[in-house]
């Protein structure tokens, strides 16, 4: 019997929660949450509780303003309000994650250097990333989390109708058009990062064009091609049975 809507996107939190564990995006820390299907003022993000631990039984639904639907007392995320941020300013984004992936926080600080686009996997990730600051709208005595709406509404804002912002000196949040679409551009910023910082110590590089951004933009995400990564690293972070309907 096919399952649900419901039990569709709670399985895939747990399979995204997985394969961003397996592939280094998130460690301990960080997450990554899925808009209602049904209630666009309504999202799914597992209970405070690390990636590569999370289960279907740890997911709640919360509204926009990070307090849980249904009054679940489980301790929630800290940062939780990331995700309600971005949906709330983004009625295309299906899904948004929260990362601290070592190797893009040295462009977090960068005063000359901006992550720019060198592989082509990472097209659709934008030109020239935007860098958030907490302290530029709320002071230099903040821990850097972001732990209201405020924080969350202004951090949103500098993402804009991009993909992604980094935050300086801890991590990024990006946003998805589906969370297959969302956990495939993941696991490639880092490994992004990684490619142009070397290519740095060689000298000058050639970043992707705007013309080669917007064809990577233009790409079907649902596409066979696209949800191969999807399916293969499911199966690698030991939850390919969690991909069936039934």
């Amino acid at each position: 019997m096919p399952i649900d809507a419901i039990t569709r996107v709670k399985r895939d939190v747990v399979i995204a929660n997985r394969i961003l564990a397996q592939e280094n995006v998130l460690d301990a820390y960080g997450h990554v949450s899925i808009r209602h299907p049904h209630d666009p003022n309504k999202y799914f993000l597992s209970r405070s509780l690390s990636p590569a631990l999370v289960e279907e039984s740890d997911i709640i639904e919360y509204n926009l303003d990070g307090a849980p639907a249904d009054g679940d007392k489980r301790p929630p995320y800290l940062e939780r309000f990331i995700h309600g941020g971005v949906y709330e300013k983004r009625p295309d984004v299906k899904a948004v994650l929260h990362s601290h992936a070592e190797d893009v926080l040295p462009f977090t600080i960068s005063k000359t250097v901006r992550l720019r686009p060198v592989i082509h996997a990472v097209g659709d990730m934008g030109g020239e990333v935007p860098v958030w600051d907490i302290a530029d709208k709320f002071g230099s005595e903040t821990t850097l989390l972001v732990t209201n709406m405020d924080h969350s509404r202004d951090l949103a804002n500098c993402m804009g109708c991009g993909r992604m912002a980094l935050m300086r000196g801890h991590g990024f949040a990006a946003a998805g058009r589906s969370i297959n679409d969302l956990v495939r551009l993941s696991v490639y910023i880092p490994r992004n990062a990684r490619v142009m910082m070397n290519a740095m110590r060689l000298g000058e590089f050639i970043a992707l064009s705007q013309g080669e951004i917007e064809a990577r933009l233009k790409l079907d995400t649902e596409t066979p091609a696209m949800l191969r990564g999807w399916e293969f690293w499911a199966r690698e972070a030991g939850v390919g049975h969690l991909l069936s309907n039934e």
